[in-house]
């Protein structure tokens, strides 16, 4: 159903009518100099006037700016007020590519630019559930080159960990299947895996859904076999979201609750190409600022209310723009210069440290165990031999 503030067509004509009166005499006023509206001085009048005669017609009223400057010390210095006790966080493939974990659409590098040896009729078919089902092995064998476990959480993971220890952030909205946020400390109620995940796998048989762990799936496809269920034998797919699929539950009834209470949004590493996604950056208040971390501007959508200049897309360089930030870059980089404009610094440097030597002791010790079992199989063989 379409939204009118007026019940009455008539009246609604005559209202308008009136504003548009009311609005033409208060600029007139305001600048007699731009009153003839020929040439580009009269066009920025006009836009002006359709800006305040719609603001005012439907009870828009233009944001309080929350921010002393659009720069990222006036995000760090919002962060440490406190006005900011919510930060959500949107991120995306940009985020794990500093892991060895290449991103979807980067020309050359990008994952979709190097799948020729899988023989796909075209790159996305690779995450599309129809061909996978049909033709299973190319997404297993790109999985063992992807698989969790393999790859270390980067400067942005623990930035996003430690806002959680600081108490500010209220979620994390991620597009990655890589686990690496689960492997940098958030746990489940912290994260809203968008687009999936590698830590549970479900049988995709219609009447029998059974689930498996990260385990029983790593064990299959780094045995080189198609995961097959154990109770009706159909394929068994880790829960990433394959293009044809659904987006989790979790992600709708979480961002409903969620997005009204953002006091800060920062995104991270992602194109914002992919919907429902992208469209989640309209989600939040309209005086909320919003901080993009990434190597281009992205999500500078051309709606109805951005072309008012009343909100909508993201918009960092019109005279209109009063919230968003953008920091260009590696996104590494950017949440060290976020962290030490915030004072946390070395608290992050120590962090990535010290969890980075956590991993590598962790998976000497997997390897030693995996040689002592090689080694006593091999030695059962020889007994047998014998």
């Amino acid at each position: 159903m379409s939204f009118s503030p007026f019940s009455d067509p008539e009246v609604a004509v005559d209202s308008m009518a009136a504003e548009a009166k009311e609005t033409e005499e208060l600029t007139k006023s305001e600048d007699s100099e731009d009153s003839d509206s020929s040439g580009e001085g009269g066009s920025t009048t006009e836009m002006d006037f359709l800006r305040t005669l719609f603001s005012r017609t439907l009870g828009i009223s233009t944001p309080e700016k929350v921010l002393d400057e659009l720069s990222l010390e006036g995000v760090s210095k919002f962060m440490l007020s406190e006005k900011c006790k919510n930060v959500v966080c949107m991120v995306g493939a940009g985020i794990s590519t500093s892991a060895g974990i290449p991103d979807f659409r980067s020309p050359g590098s990008g994952l979709y630019s190097n799948l020729q040896k899988y023989n796909l009729p075209y790159p996305e078919a690779i995450f599309q559930i129809g061909f996978f089902k049909e033709n299973p092995e190319p997404f297993f064998a790109l999985a063992r080159e992807l698989y969790p476990g393999q790859f270390k959480p980067t400067i942005c993971h623990y930035f996003i960990r430690l806002l959680k220890e600081k108490g500010l952030l209220l979620r994390c909205y991620s597009q990655n299947i890589d686990t690496l946020e689960r492997v940098a400390g958030l746990l489940s109620d912290d994260l809203v895996e968008a687009h999936g995940t590698f830590h549970t796998s479900h049988c995709v048989g219609t009447f029998c859904k059974a689930e498996y762990s990260l385990s029983w799936m790593k064990e299959k496809i780094f045995s080189d076999l198609i995961p097959k269920c154990e109770k009706c034998n159909n394929l068994v797919k880790p829960d990433i979201v394959f293009f044809g699929e659904s987006l989790p539950s979790r992600f709708f009834s979480t961002a409903k609750s969620d997005f009204p209470k953002v006091d800060l949004l920062i995104v991270m590493g992602t194109s914002l190409q992919v919907q429902p996604f992208a469209s989640l950056v309209s989600k939040v208040p309209i005086n909320t600022p919003r901080l993009l971390i990434n190597k281009e501007k992205t999500g500078e959508g051309e709606t109805f209310l951005s072309f008012l200049g009343l909100g909508g897309g993201m918009d960092f360089d019109s005279d209109k723009a009063y919230r968003d930030v953008a920091w260009l870059g590696n996104c590494d980089d950017g949440c060290l210069a976020l962290a030490e404009s915030l004072g946390w610094k070395a608290e992050l440097e120590e962090l990535v440290k010290k969890e980075h030597a956590a991993i590598d002791a962790a998976s000497q010790k997997s390897e030693k165990k995996t040689e002592q079992k090689e080694e006593t199989k091999t030695d059962q063989k020889e007994e047998k031999k014998e």
